[in-house]
């Protein structure tokens, strides 16, 4: 079980750095949407909203890229040696991600990314529970 999850929350690590990797991509490659508009059309209506757009999400792209690489160094080391921390560390990190993009729902009324919060929750909590037992053998 031990080796399972660790796999799947390698998994989870690969999927975080690509899919942020390619919204990095989308960022910097120019009209994408915004809700039912085009960044393009928003620029010609609000001139240098555009740029802005961009570089919000080029923001974001960065940051879960880096979280994709910092989840990756902690599951393939101290994670898969046994350290009781890591299970810690990641439920933690899953938890707060979660939780945030989970309050688009009530604070924005958005349903839209939703799923990008339930995915990898499931999974990681899935990841974690198959490796439950390091939990009592650190005690």
């Amino acid at each position: 079980m031990k080796k399972a999850s660790w796999i799947i929350l390698f998994v989870v690590g690969v999927a975080i750095l690509v899919v942020s990797l390619i919204s990095a991509r989308v960022a910097y490659g120019g009209d994408f949407l915004v809700g039912p508009a085009r960044v393009a059309a928003l620029d010609g209506l609000v001139p240098g909203v555009g740029p802005a757009l961009q570089g919000a999400r080029a923001t974001a792209a960065a940051f879960g890229a880096a979280y994709g690489v910092l989840w990756l160094a902690v599951v393939l080391g101290p994670y898969r040696r046994g350290e009781a921390w890591a299970w810690w560390g990641l439920l933690a990190a899953t938890v707060v991600l979660a939780a945030i993009i989970l309050l688009r729902v009530p604070l924005l009324g958005l349903q839209a990314g939703v799923a990008t919060a339930l995915v990898p929750l499931v999974l990681v909590l899935l990841g974690l529970l198959l490796d439950l037992g390091r939990l009592r053998k650190a005690q």
